[in-house]
């Protein structure tokens, strides 16, 4: 079945494949897998080239062969002669979860996963009504922190048995209270009773694997584990083995997103030019050169000249060669080899970025401009950049379940789809974004004298400490919580919270990209906000306006006087040292004075701190920027 429309970015996050979401009519569905788009019904009429994304770093990454935009919702033209490419293209959903009761007589049924009409109770002392009542869609679902997703498992709950035997008529009765304990799952045939108490609860061992009710309790005979269920890829599951947790279909815990993003670098600074690129680009150049790098495995310029040879004929070969690699990549980074399934460090994998935006690079998708620095942030700051033409992409490259734990590439792209592809045909959808942005870097003297202090050090332990708490539970990878992740993080919020009133954007419209290492000799301090606006083809040109030193220096001024007082102060700067916020990974920040929408930032709104950025009232001497040149 196919739903309502949505936006083609919520296709990649937070609605991507194997996600929940509720239809116009209150059908709960989820998104099916890559095996199921980009198919149709017409033919000649499908293009993919058209959905093509270019992002050489993104792909090179994530090992795949091509990004792919999610299809948009088209409708023939009158008059278009069949003419028109790409109509009718849907992401198709599937009703899930299949079981569902009956409001009235509260009888359990399983429906399919395809199923479009409305589930009707089947029960027979409604033989008498003309139409039968709908069923509701129950609450519950089984998940697994390998990503895996089923039905509950009604029957083996309410007769504690790994392979029931009784087939009686099931009924999920609710006997008041408004918890768990007071959902009761009940077998006409042979009368088992059983509450849902508890069944949503579980721990983690300290090996790191998941410890559930539904799991252990279910039955004496053993453990219930996953089978590998994948109903977004209509697959019953070959085997699994994990611990099942059961869950609320709209819980928090049901799906995370694992989204890539890679800010467009150019591959050689000046080696492609604007018209070369331009033309390489178009739909009847750009289909060629995909057809001849899938069969051959490389693009050689007098095939593709004899191709097209009016639109190639006004460039030499090294211009050529310069604009394939920068749309293919270097031979060596194209997808296909072996990265061993894990991701690079962010460090590592943004130090490009952090090395071109301290630049001044010229490209029709990069172009970053000096404005300068006004004499006020001498001291604090080291260089401000005007970017007024920026292109991120954003891929989807898996999700997981339980805990947002780290996640393996290849078993990240395993999850997307039910049978898996050979390389020169793995694709990730992907999604676009092109605006301005601000840039931000540190005084690398003046950061190193601040963060040596002993005091700033003691603080920052207070947030590391939380955080590894956290992350032994959850499964969290490694993250080294230091002074200048802190301070930038602040300082990269309370910026955007003072952008919002000075630049048109919304808060939700702007996003955060941290630059941050502290490993000697790679050294990074510098943050990137953005515009994020999913719709946005292009700028409005207020944030990049906001870089000029006569703007940049009040901007500034503005945003530390508004973090040395919040809203609930003296609250959230007193007792907020014991740790507040998500996890209690923020000490002086609350939604009064630092946090974000989500969208917004990188981190989930941890690692904050006011105090850290302006200072305390017991230590206003504490924050970096407690000693303004113009206070001194």
């Amino acid at each position: 079945m196919s739903g309502g429309r949505i936006r083609r970015a919520q296709l990649v996050s937070p609605f991507g494949v194997g996600a929940m979401s509720i239809l116009v009519n209150g059908t709960s569905v989820v998104t099916a897998g890559l095996d199921s788009w980009f198919r149709s019904d017409e033919p000649g009429n499908l293009y993919i080239d058209e959905f093509v994304v270019e992002e050489w770093r993104l792909q090179d990454r994530l090992n795949v062969r091509q990004l792919r935009l999610p299809p948009d919702a088209r409708t023939p033209l009158a008059g278009s002669g069949g003419a028109q490419r790409n109509v009718k293209l849907t992401v198709p959903v599937l009703r899930f979860p299949r079981s569902s009761f009956c409001i009235y007589c509260k009888l359990l049924r399983e429906s399919p996963l395809s199923m479009a009409e409305p589930v009707r109770c089947t029960d027979k002392r409604h033989a008498d009504m003309k139409h039968r009542p709908v069923m509701s869609q129950v609450p519950f679902i089984a998940i697994c922190e390998r990503g895996h997703m089923d039905d509950f498992p009604w029957s083996p709950w309410v007769h504690r048995a790994l392979q029931p035997t009784c087939g009686g008529d099931l009924r999920l009765l609710s006997r008041g209270g408004g918890t768990l304990a007071g959902q009761v799952v009940h077998c006409d045939g042979c009368g088992a009773n059983r509450t849902m108490e508890r069944v949503l609860e579980g721990t983690t061992d300290d090996e790191g694997r998941d410890n559930t009710v539904l799991s252990r309790s279910l039955s004496r005979e053993g453990e219930f584990n996953c089978v590998g269920a994948r109903p977004w890829a209509a697959d019953p599951g070959g085997g699994c083995g994990q611990p099942l947790r059961g869950a609320l279909r709209s819980a928090g815990n049901v799906y995370f997103p694992k989204v890539e993003s890679a800010i467009f670098l150019p591959r050689q600074e000046g080696g492609a030019s604007a018209e070369v690129l331009e033309v390489l680009r178009l739909p009847e150049a750009n289909s060629r050169i995909q057809l001849l790098h899938e069969l051959l495995g490389g693009v050689p310029l007098p095939k593709l000249r004899d191709q097209i040879p009016e639109l190639l004929a006004p460039f030499s070969d090294e211009e050529l060669t310069a604009g394939l690699e920068a749309i293919l990549g270097p031979p060596t980074n194209r997808p296909g080899h072996d990265n061993g399934g894990e991701l690079t460090s962010v460090a590592d994998w943004r130090r490009p970025e952090y090395d071109l935006l301290r630049a001044t690079p010229k490209d029709p998708d990069l172009t970053i401009t000096d404005p300068g620095l006004p004499d006020s942030l001498t001291q604090s700051l080291s260089r401000v950049r005007r970017v007024e033409t920026l292109r991120e992409t954003r891929a989807l490259r898996g999700f997981t379940r339980v805990r947002d734990g780290n996640l393996r590439i290849s078993d990240g792209k395993a999850l997307l789809r039910r049978n898996q592809v050979p390389p020169e045909r793995d694709w990730l959808p992907a999604y676009v974004v092109k605006g301005e942005g601000i840039y931000v870097e540190l005084n690398s003297q003046s950061l190193a004298t601040w963060e040596s202090r002993d005091e700033v050090r003691d603080r920052v332990s207070r947030i590391a400490t939380s955080f590894a708490s956290v992350q032994q539970q959850r499964g969290l990878g490694p993250r080294d919580v230091t002074p200048r992740l802190v301070l930038l993080h602040t300082l990269s919020h309370l910026l955007i919270n003072r952008l919002v009133y000075t630049c048109g954007y919304s808060s939700a419209s702007l996003r955060e990209r941290l630059y941050v290492s502290a490993e000697p000799g790679a050294e990074m301090a510098g943050v990137l906000i953005y515009t994020a606006a999913g719709d946005s083809e292009g700028t409005m040109g207020g944030l990049v306006r906001m870089a000029l030193p006569q703007n940049i220096g009040p901007v500034f001024q503005n945003a530390l006087d508004g973090a040395r007082w919040c809203s609930t102060d003296p609250v959230c700067m007193e007792l907020g040292e014991a740790g507040q916020g998500p996890d209690s990974c923020n000490l002086a920040a609350c939604h009064g004075c630092a946090l974000l929408p989500e969208t917004s930032c990188e981190e989930f709104n941890r690692f904050l701190d006011r105090g850290l950025v302006v200072g305390t009232f017991k230590e206003p001497t504490l924050g970096f920027f407690s000693l303004a040149p113009d206070e001194s």
